[in-house]
């Protein structure tokens, strides 16, 4: 027989502990809470879409990290030796399945199907995996899960408002503060205009989108090398370096894009929702970020991202206006609009700045010692009193000695044991060591209930 196999799981992909899962549903219940209390109703869709349905949909970077799922079978039977030198041909013949990339494309094939049964406008939320081939690094993951909020079927720039209350409850409830950056693929689209290359937008847009990252020089450079002249990127330089408020930054803007009618009514997009949140008590700054791109390129109106500022990250929420996302799968002019949550992120910045709940995590409250066969039924009905009364608790499975069941409930972060022996069952009670401070009660099993409850605070 052979050596045994090196346990091992694929880059970019992780287990999460009985900790961990705790504290990402903690994150997960959060967000739901505020998105069920805005009246969005959850969807799920499968992992797997045609691989049609993906591709052209998030650009040729995007393109470039799609997972593609080989069929099954003999996927290359009919395969021509041609064929296997253009790659995007190949997986399309070999591949007709992907694993989807985000939320919003497969939300936008789900209205497509259901359009029917569904009453617009269409308010959901959506808490899934999704998948991207991209090189893992922190903060940055090939599998991790996105908490997409959208509403389609309405161009009312309320929606937006909506989205960006939402994110300011979501994090006032999660303890961080945030920056709320804004701005408009219209905008964009219009300084395309003015630079005298509109046909460069996707470039122009990957390009700033990375500035974060790469910082201003490498974006000119990255623009210079798409084929955009020395004189264009000096008209863009200015407002990517565009500082103090956003009325002051709409003013510049205004004078670059005067005569852009996409690039004002982009400018009259962002007024207005600026206008209605001054008037709003919200606990985080929103503010117009001229470099804020978002790389997608199915938006087409205002983009949103958001930053913590006491944790260095990514931003860890993002999103914005798409026209006609739902046209490519032959329903046009369905306006919509979303923001997703990245749960991974969320949870590094709460993690970092220990902002966790001490109750989040998933443990037994109570463990029950097991010393004496005959007193197992006595202590089975105990704790079945206490689940019903919404406490955990868990009977140690062996019998054996006292101390090795204090160590394995001290090992899981278990509060109390009960321990329970022939002198206990007798005179009706349990003794109760609360294993924190190591204090000891005797508790009759009339209260137990009761007394358990005030604890913990059920």
């Amino acid at each position: 027989m052979g050596s045994a196999q090196k346990p091992s799981i694929p880059k970019g992909m992780r287990d999460f502990s009985p900790i961990e899962m705790g504290r990402r549903n903690y994150i997960f219940d959060v967000v739901k809470s505020v998105f069920r209390k805005c009246g969005y109703k959850e969807i799920q869709t499968p992992s797997l879409e045609n691989l049609t349905t993906l591709l052209g949909k998030y650009g040729t970077e995007g393109d470039k990290l799609l997972f593609k799922v080989l069929n099954s079978g003999n996927a290359f039977e009919g395969v021509l030796p041609e064929e296997l030198e253009n790659s995007n041909a190949l997986s399309l013949k070999v591949c007709e399945k992907g694993l989807r990339y985000d939320l919003t494309v497969p939300f936008a094939r789900y209205v497509v199907l259901h359009r029917n049964e569904l009453t617009f406008p269409f308010k959901r939320f959506q808490i899934q995996p999704v998948w991207r081939a991209d090189r893992p690094q922190k903060g940055r993951y090939r599998e991790f899960y996105q908490c997409d909020v959208d509403v389609v079927g309405s161009t009312s720039l309320l929606n937006e408002v909506e989205l960006i209350q939402i994110v300011d409850e979501v994090f006032t409830k999660f303890g961080i503060r945030v920056l709320i950056k804004i701005n408009n693929r219209k905008i964009l689209q219009a300084l395309a205009d003015v630079m005298g290359c509109p046909e460069k937008l996707v470039e122009i847009t990957i390009a700033i989108d990375k500035i974060e990252k790469i910082g201003l020089e490498s974006v000119k450079e990255e623009l210079r090398g798409s084929g955009i002249e020395e004189k264009a990127i000096n008209i863009l330089e200015p407002l990517l370096l565009a500082q103090g408020s956003s009325s002051e930054k709409l003013s510049l803007l205004k004078e670059v894009v005067s005569n852009s009618e996409i690039g004002l009514k982009g400018i009259q997009e962002v007024e207005f929702i600026l206008d209605i949140i001054k008037g709003l008590s919200l606990n985080n700054l929103v503010e117009l970020d001229l470099s804020l791109a978002r790389g997608l390129n199915y938006y087409t109106g205002a983009i949103f991202e958001v930053k913590a500022l006491d944790f260095e990250i990514g931003s860890i929420c993002g999103g914005g206006r798409y026209d006609n996302l739902t046209g490519i799968f032959g329903l046009p002019d369905v306006s919509g609009v979303g923001i997703s949550f990245g749960a991974d992120r969320i949870y590094d910045v709460l993690l970092g700045l220990d902002k966790f709940p001490a109750k989040c995590s998933e443990t037994t409250q109570i463990l029950f010692s097991n010393m004496d066969e005959s007193v197992i039924n006595f202590s089975l009905t105990q704790i079945q009193l206490l689940r019903k009364a919404g406490i955990s608790c868990e009977l140690y499975p062996q019998t054996t000695k006292l101390k090795k069941q204090f160590e394995y409930a001290e090992k899981n972060g278990v509060k109390f044991l009960a321990i329970v022996g022939e002198e206990e069952v007798n005179g009706g009670y349990l003794n109760i060591k609360n294993l924190e401070t190591g204090m000891q009660e005797r508790v009759n099993v009339k209260n137990l209930a009761e007394k358990m409850l005030n604890f913990f605070g059920n």
